[in-house]
This record gives C-alpha cells, sequence and structure tokens, in this order.
C-alpha cells in the first residue's frame, strides 16, 4: 500500500479563484456599480464572445443550462404525441425538457467505449415509433458526454433521412472540438450549461443555445422573457423567464480570458492519466477527429464501489456520473416510451468512475491517483 498524500480536489474552484480574483472581482464590482442585475451589457458581451470563439453565427444567453434545453424545443413547438430521443446514460435534464412539454422521450442506448448516443440503436428505436399511430418522431437530443462530442456527422444523416431535428446537448463540452470546428456549430442548435462545474462555469446557474440559424435566435431571445415581441408588454408566444444574470455574465466573462489554457491543461491531465494508468481497458474511448473538452475523466472499472471506497479512504475524491440508467428511474416509468433493450448503458452504470481531473491538477496529484489505482489491480486494499 502506498502512502496517502494529503486529499485531492475533485473539481478546484476556490484555486481557479485565487488565481484569478482580481480579474473576476474586476468584472463583478463592474455590474455592482451599474446596477442592472438582469440582462444588462455584459449579457450581450458574452453572446458576442462566446460567438467569436465557438464560430456560431449567434448566442443566447439564458438562466441555466436546463433552459438551454428546453428553449429549443419550445420554439420547435414540441409537444403532446411528439416523440423525442434521448440517451439513456446521462443526467437527467436532457429527457426531463422533453416530458415537461407533454412530448415523450425515448431513451436509446450508448457506445460502450465514449458513452455518447449509438446511432445504430437510433435507427432502430425511431423505425420501432414510426410505425405507431400514436407517436410523431420529431427530434434528436444528442450528450456530448463527459466533454466528448457525440457521432454528430451519423446522427445528421439518420435526422435527414427521418426529417427529425437535432439539439446537442454540450453541457459538458464546451471547448471541445471535430473535424476542427468547434462545439456549438456541430448541430443545428446546441444548448450549453454554466454550471459551477461545467469546463466554463460560472458561481451560480447559466446556460447558452448556440445556433447559425437566425430565426432559433430569435425565437429563443423572444422565450427567455416571457415570449416578448418587440417592445416590452408585446407578448407573442407563450415563453419563461429564463433570462441570464449580469453577474453570471459577468464571471463568464473573467473566464473566458484563460479558458482555452484550461482547456489544454485538461487535455494534458488526460493524456497523463491515458500513459499511467494500469490498463488500456479503463481508459475513455476516443473518436477520430474528435478532441474532448474533458469535463469528466472517466472509466470503467471492475467492483468500482469497492475502489471508489477505497479511493476515498486515500484522500482522493471520485465521482459517478450516472449511477442508475434513465429508463430505471420513477420519474420516466410512465412517461417514457419501453422500445426494448438499453443493456450498455445499464451495464455502464455499474462500471464507470470519474477521476480528479481539473486545470490545478497537480502531477504529483495525478501520479498518486494513478498508483493508488495501480495497487488496488495488483490485490491492494
Amino acid at each position: 500500500m502506498t502512502e496517502s498524500l494529503p486529499p485531492i480536489a475533485f473539481v478546484d474552484l476556490k484555486e481557479q479563484y485565487r488565481r484569478h480574483k482580481s480579474d473576476i472581482d474586476r468584472r463583478m464590482q463592474a455590474v455592482l456599480d451599474h446596477g442592472q442585475f438582469i440582462m444588462g451589457p455584459e449579457v450581450g458581451e458574452l453572446e458576442q464572445r462566446l460567438a467569436d470563439f465557438s464560430g456560431a453565427a449567434h448566442v443566447v444567453a439564458v438562466s441555466s443550462g436546463t433552459d438551454a434545453l428546453l428553449v429549443p424545443l419550445m420554439a420547435y413547438g414540441i409537444g403532446p404525441g411528439d416523440a423525442v430521443f434521448v440517451p439513456d446514460f446521462t443526467f437527467t435534464a436532457t429527457p426531463e425538457v422533453v416530458a415537461l412539454l407533454g412530448a415523450t422521450p425515448v431513451f436509446v442506448d450508448v457506445n460502450p467505449d465514449d458513452f455518447t448516443l449509438d446511432p445504430r440503436d437510433l435507427r432502430q428505436r425511431i423505425d420501432h415509433v414510426a410505425a405507431r399511430s400514436d407517436l410523431t418522431p420529431r427530434a434528436i437530443i444528442a450528450v456530448d458526454l463527459f466533454g466528448l462530442p457525440a457521432d454528430y456527422p451519423e446522427i445528421m444523416d439518420i435526422a435527414r433521412e427521418r426529417d427529425l431535428h437535432v439539439l446537442a446537448d454540450s453541457a459538458q463540452s464546451l471547448g471541445g472540438t471535430m473535424e476542427g470546428r468547434q462545439v456549438g456549430t456541430l448541430a443545428p442548435v446546441t444548448a450549453t450549461s454554466f454550471f459551477p462545474a461545467k469546463p466554463l462555469g460560472c458561481y451560480g446557474d447559466g446556460g447558452a443555445i448556440l445556433t447559425d440559424d437566425p430565426e432559433m435566435a430569435a425565437a429563443a431571445q423572444s422565450i427567455r422573457a416571457h415570449g416578448k415581441g418587440m417592445e416590452k408588454y408585446d407578448t407573442v408566444r407563450i415563453g419563461l423567464n429564463a433570462r441570464m444574470d449580469t453577474l453570471q455574465a459577468a464571471i463568464l466573462l473573467a473566464k473566458l480570458d484563460f479558458f482555452a489554457e484550461e482547456i489544454d491543461a485538461r487535455r494534458r491531465f488526460a493524456a497523463a492519466y491515458d500513459a499511467k494508468l494500469p490498463t488500456a481497458a479503463m481508459r475513455p474511448g476516443r473518436r477520430g477527429g474528435c478532441e474532448s473538452a474533458w469535463a469528466q475523466y472517466t472509466i470503467r472499472i471492475e467492483d468500482r464501489d469497492r475502489v471508489a471506497a477505497a479511493l476515498k479512504a486515500r484522500g482522493i475524491p471520485t465521482a459517478i456520473y450516472y449511477p442508475r440508467p434513465l429508463h430505471t428511474q420513477p420519474a420516466y416509468r410512465d412517461l417514457a416510451l419501453e422500445t426494448g433493450d438499453l443493456a450498455v448503458a445499464t451495464r455502464l452504470c455499474g462500471e464507470v468512475l470519474s477521476l480528479p481531473i481539473h486545470p490545478y491538477l497537480t502531477d504529483e496529484s495525478l501520479d498518486q491517483v494513478c498508483r493508488e489505482i495501480q495497487d488496488m489491480a495488483n490485490g491492494g486494499e
């Protein structure tokens, strides 16, 4: 057994703030001085900065990553009688927004290596739903799990064949790329989250919708502000209170200045894990031409719960994303459509374990994590 080092942070927002305190404080103080606390000028500045970063023509900042998913579905008119295809292995927000609109989430299995939506299984489930008379296939929500973009070329081919909308749930992948294109431009509409632990996070909830479609952008701007038209009290559709707080935009503007450096650091640590973990089978899968944002570094390991407990005892935090497939959750038993076996998602929920990865991890801490895992792989306790 190796000697334990001081506890390691799973996500170190305190260290991030310590290093960039003056810039973050300056941005926040500017908001306190001008007093425009909701949809102040920093929100528009953030939207432009995110458009410049991602290459998307339009960015609409909203109050959370969940609202960033909900608003485009509302703009598409998704509702009762519509089927929306979502991965079974992800956070509940993805199917939740479908159910909120009275539509039917249809769970799809995922790839065993990279954990993202399985296009082959997607085709089969769309065909299954299309054969019914009570539901109409309308949309696909693909999730970029743990920072890696989903297989958008294949998903978009399927969507064009079936005349379906595609929404990218990129809550974890801002900063990732595919064939040199940034997340935010890989699907017709992209939703992302600024939850504090995301690669680009604020100090509360926040999100954004990215698109090249001016009509979608205009609809999203209206929906986020109670369905507002050209004037404040001109209500043209049913909407939400999904506006972004200006303080959160200010924090994100400060963090955007060093965001690219942080993504580079995450990739360096991911490569170090790849090199130092005891077996190749543990490593997260890759897809050619893709660069992950490494929101999490998630391995597959036998006897996962024992390993997690042992690592915790040695001062190493881990997390399980996700311990239970969505199709087994009580909230979806009467809402989702049962379309057959979801074996990969079910198996992954018993095997995955996320290790510490963030821009302020140290090489020594990463070495310690890998040594402890190696020790357990060799029979240590």
